[in-house]
């Protein structure tokens, strides 16, 4: 009767801080006598809940617990001192511990003089340490809570503001150097080992579901928080395989522990991926979720099933009705332990890993024979099921269906169809023919379409795969990043399915798929224009319409113009060599298109675009007069002429063939254009002395100071 009062008591003053947070440090100082380790075992539990309720309250300020810390330091180590044996008490006390480190290692930060807390605190932290293997499952989930408090507070996190130290996060970051208790090497050393305890979890044989779940649980503030140990955390994380960790018989209890370890291992990584999108490891943590995914128990559930099967033939005739698996036909060896192995076990990256090097080096003619092993197996199994088969129909028809013999009249061409079934019962002798065999189906021949209809068709699929390129064009690459080496005009058109690849496919298409076709009168005259021309005309408004993203398109559809009007010049030259009677005439396209599409561009640019104007002269196959001429065009606008001048100066300097006539065009532009003289000059002086007035070629007069430092 006593002890239920002194509960009743400790209820009401427990419902008192409930309603007043402000009561909490007198309620706490007056109870700690009573509920200390010489109270009885009812007083002790409600002590260690209220104190673990206390510390763990978030109306209670940060403040007042740190003031209140110190105090119940002293009770919670004699309480652990006795043999104390009740799961609940030691569940509670460890709990409160977990939430009383933060608190009281700030508390001897901003007092070093106070060394009886630390000392305390020690004590408790290895005494938990050292029972934590001891401790039933309960208290075992509450201390993996205090290891991770433990390494949270005792590695270095971020510092927002170093001038508001009690506004920054508890950690070894706000500890000072030379602080006489706390040693910034020992602590971290410390909080090293005790991941490597908190992360063996994940490494033992046989592992406890409930731990396991609740470690994961713990390390996900860890990830978030302390970059300097997130690494290692997801990789213990991708390291662990629940189904690898159990053992057979796989009862409903065993399948639901894994999916609920597999569940909250997933949920960790997932909620991780939430909050930091471009993690550097988010492939591995991807790969790793979709093998989760797949790595569910294959075992059969022995208990759901109504009765094995027989391990007997049915009958005499049980092989031929069941046809062979898989793995009875590709199995050549005689070893029963190594049939019996499921490879299905293992992982996809640890069999790629051991099948690679085997097969590089296989012996040849192992192999040819084990393949003519497999194959002759299956030819006997085949012929025996067909076999079978048509035993079975032939019994199944009956002695009545060889009387019955329908009345078929041939209709017309039923020659040409009973010789066809000649032909194919003379082929094939086992198999016995339809009664009645059909002719040969084919299709009619479509109407001929006409050059209208041809090219209406034809400009549709252009326009198809334009839109494809538009589709390829806002999907993400895939090969994107990645340095490709690009075999020039030998490389495939449909190697893949990106943007590029539907560009090269529709310029080659314009320009090798007509090749030879377009010389002369040979299309007509007065017809639509080709589709060729129209593909042309299609790329060209599509570079257009931004061209600079686009720039590149543009460049390797008059790559592919030039050499094509080098191929069809050099074949007429050759035809011309050997003495035709007609001298075969050549389309050329590249000179047309080039100036086209500088004409297009050039409107639009300005002084900022010398890298897009520089690098289109550049990785053009050939530069021409006509194309100097345009990109002189330029100096008419004194805003444009440094652009002007560049360019030119660019191909001067980088393409020697063009040299001479870039030269001559910038001649002709210092002459013409007053503005553009300084600059024009300056590239003149150095490969074209002789063309600079002599007004424009003396220096300019400098001023007395700047004269004597040179001089100096």
């Amino acid at each position: 009767m006593a002890q239920s009062t002194e509960v009743a008591q400790l209820n009401a003053a427990r419902n008192l801080v409930l309603g007043d947070a402000a009561l909490y440090p007198q309620i706490v100082n007056g109870i700690l006598p009573i509920v200390g380790a010489n109270a009885k075992p009812e007083l002790r539990r409600w002590g260690a809940d209220f104190l673990a309720e206390t510390f763990a309250s978030p109306v209670l300020g940060t403040a007042q617990k740190e003031q209140l810390a110190p105090g119940v330091l002293q009770a919670i180590r004699d309480i652990l001192l006795l043999p104390e044996t009740d799961t609940a008490v030691l569940q509670s006390l460890v709990q409160c511990v977990a939430s009383l480190y933060p608190l009281v290692f700030r508390h001897i930060i901003n007092h070093p003089e106070d060394s009886n807390s630390w000392e305390i605190m020690n004590t408790i932290k290895h005494d938990i340490l050292r029972r934590m293997d001891t401790f039933p499952c309960p208290v075992k989930i509450c201390c993996a809570k205090f290891l991770q408090r433990v390494v949270q507070v005792q590695t270095p996190s971020h510092v927002a503001d170093p001038r508001r130290p009690d506004q920054n996060e508890t950690s070894l970051a706000i500890v000072p150097r030379n602080h006489p208790l706390l040693a910034i090497p020992h602590l971290e050393a410390e909080s090293s080992g005790l991941l490597d305890r908190l992360l063996d979890v994940f490494q033992v044989e046989i592992c406890d579901p409930l731990l396991v779940n609740a470690t994961l649980n713990c390390l996900a503030p860890l990830i978030r928080t302390r970059q300097s140990i997130s690494n290692k955390i997801i990789n213990a994380i991708l390291e662990f395989y629940p189904s690898k960790h159990v053992r057979p018989p796989f009862t409903p209890t065993v399948r639901v522990s894994v999916k609920s370890m597999e569940r909250t291992a997933r949920a960790v990584l997932v909620n991780m991926l939430k909050k930091n999108p471009s993690h550097p490891m988010l492939g591995k943590i991807q790969l790793y979720i979709e093998r989760l995914m797949q790595s569910r128990l294959e075992a059969p559930d022995e208990s759901s099933r109504k009765r094995a099967l027989p391990n007997e033939p049915v009958d005499g005739l049980d092989h031929a009705k069941r046809p062979l698996s898989y793995s009875q036909l590709f199995t050549l060896t005689q070893d029963a332990a190594l049939s019996s192995f499921d490879v299905k076990q293992l992982p996809p990256d640890l069999v790629v890993k051991i099948t690679v090097p085997l097969l590089a080096q296989v012996n040849q003619s192992l192999l040819t024979q084990a393949i003519d092993a497999v194959r002759t197996r299956y030819q006997t199994v085949t012929k025996e099921q067909n076999q079978m088969r048509l035993q079975q129909q032939a019994a199944a028809g009956g002695e009545d269906d060889d009387d019955y013999e329908p009345e078929y009249q041939p209709m017309e061409g039923a020659d040409n169809t009973s010789d066809v079934a000649s032909v194919i019962a003379a082929e094939a002798p086992d198999v016995q023919p339809d009664l009645v065999s059909l002719g040969p189906f084919v299709l009619p021949q479509p109407p001929p379409m006409s050059e209208e209809e041809a090219g209406e068709v034809g400009r549709s699929a252009v326009a198809r795969v334009f839109s494809m390129i538009n589709i390829a064009e806002t999907a993400p690459s895939a090969s994107k990043g990645k340095s490709q080496q690009h075999p020039g005009f030998t490389r495939l058109a449909g190697s893949n399915f990106d943007r590029d690849a539907w560009v090269l496919l529709l310029t080659r298409l314009a320009t090798r798929a007509p090749a030879g076709l377009e010389g002369g009168d040979k299309l007509g005259k007065g017809k639509q224009t080709p589709i060729s021309d129209s593909i042309r005309e299609t790329l060209y408004r599509y570079i257009l319409e931004d061209f600079r993203g686009r720039l590149t398109i543009g460049i390797t559809w008059l790559n592919e113009e030039w050499y094509n009007d080098r191929v069809q010049m050099k074949a007429a030259a050759a035809a011309r060599d050997q003495g035709d009677d007609e001298e075969p005439s050549v389309a050329t396209h590249y000179d047309t298109w080039v100036s086209r599409l500088l004409d297009g561009i050039l409107p639009y640019l300005d002084g900022r675009d010398i890298k897009v104007l520089v690098r289109f002269l550049s990785e053009i196959p050939e530069v021409t007069i006509p194309i100097t001429q345009r990109v002189a065009s330029l100096a008419k606008d004194p805003e444009r002429v440094n652009l002007c001048v560049q360019a030119l100066m660019y191909l001067i300097m980088f393409r020697p063939p063009a040299r001479e006539m870039c030269l001559n065009t910038l001649e002709d532009v210092y002459q013409t254009y007053e503005e553009a003289r300084p600059a024009a000059g300056k590239v003149l002086a150095k490969w074209r002395p002789q063309a600079i007035r002599p007004a424009d070629s003396a220096p300019a007069p400098q001023p007395e100071a700047q004269t004597s430092a040179t001089a100096a």
